[in-house]
C-alpha cells in the first residue's frame, strides 16, 4: 500500500481543505488519474445531463482536473457554446490542454487558479462539481462560482459521501477513495452543505448504498 505523502496526512489531521497539500496530492496522481477514476463514468454521465444544458450555453466545469468531462460538456452546448474548466493543479491542468489541442476544441477555455481566486466569466448558464470535495468546503470558492452564475442557472455537484448506517461496509469504499482524493474529511455526511445554503435548496440522489451522491439546484433570483 503506498504512504500517504506527509503533507497530505498531516492536513487530515488538521482538517479542513489545504491547498499546498491538494496541490501535493493531484501531482502525484496525475499520470493516472483517467484511469483510477474509470469505473465512475457512468457517474459523470449522470450528472452532467443533470445541467439540463441548451445550445449555447456557457458552462463552468469547477475542479476540471484532466478534462473528463469536457467532451460531454461541449457536445450539449453545442459549437456555439462555451466551456470554462478551472483547476489548480498544474499537472492536472496540462492534461487537459493536451486532451483540448488533439480534439481541436473551440471556445474551450482553461484557467489554472484555485477556484476562490479564478477570474470567471459573469452570468455563466451552470456549473459542475465533479469530485471535488475540498472546493466544495470552502466558501470562498463556492462563492466565487455562484456569483458568476446568473438566476435561474443550474448547479450539479457529483462525490463521494458517507454512506448511512444501513450501508456501512459501503465506507470502506469510501474512506480509502476519500484519502486518495481530499485533504480534508470534513463535510462527508452532507458534502453539498454550502451548496444548499447558496442556493436555498438542493435535490439529492444517492448512487452506490448511498457513498456516491448527485446533488442539483438553482440559482435563486436576485434580491433588490
Amino acid at each position: 500500500m503506498r504512504k500517504r505523502r506527509p503533507q497530505v496526512r498531516e492536513s487530515l489531521e488538521r482538517g479542513g481543505p489545504d491547498r499546498e497539500a491538494a496541490l501535493e496530492q493531484y501531482r502525484g496522481r496525475a499520470n493516472s488519474y483517467d484511469f483510477e477514476v474509470a469505473l465512475l463514468a457512468p457517474v459523470r454521465r449522470r450528472a452532467i445531463n443533470r445541467l439540463r444544458l441548451r445550445r449555447g450555453a456557457t458552462v463552468l466545469d469547477v475542479g476540471c482536473g484532466t478534462g473528463l468531462s469536457l467532451a460531454q460538456l461541449r457536445r450539449q452546448v453545442g459549437q456555439h457554446g462555451r466551456v470554462v474548466g478551472i483547476e489548480q493543479s498544474p499537472e492536472m491542468i496540462t492534461q487537459a490542454r493536451e486532451r483540448v489541442t488533439e480534439n481541436a476544441w473551440q471556445r474551450v477555455n482553461l484557467v489554472c487558479a484555485p477556484v476562490q481566486d479564478a477570474e470567471l466569466p459573469r452570468a455563466a448558464d451552470a456549473a459542475l462539481f465533479h469530485f471535488t470535495h475540498d472546493i466544495l468546503q470552502s466558501p470562498a470558492a463556492v462563492a466565487n462560482v455562484i456569483d458568476h452564475l446568473r438566476p435561474g442557472a443550474r448547479v450539479v455537484a457529483a462525490g463521494l459521501k458517507w454512506a448511512p448506517p444501513w450501508a456501512m461496509p459501503a465506507n470502506l469504499f469510501v474512506l480509502p477513495a476519500a484519502l486518495r482524493s481530499v485533504t480534508s474529511l470534513d463535510g462527508l455526511e452532507e458534502p453539498w452543505s454550502l451548496l444548499k445554503d447558496s442556493l436555498g435548496g438542493i435535490e439529492v440522489e444517492e448512487l452506490l448504498a448511498g457513498s456516491v451522491y448527485i446533488a442539483s439546484g438553482t440559482v435563486p433570483p436576485k434580491r433588490d
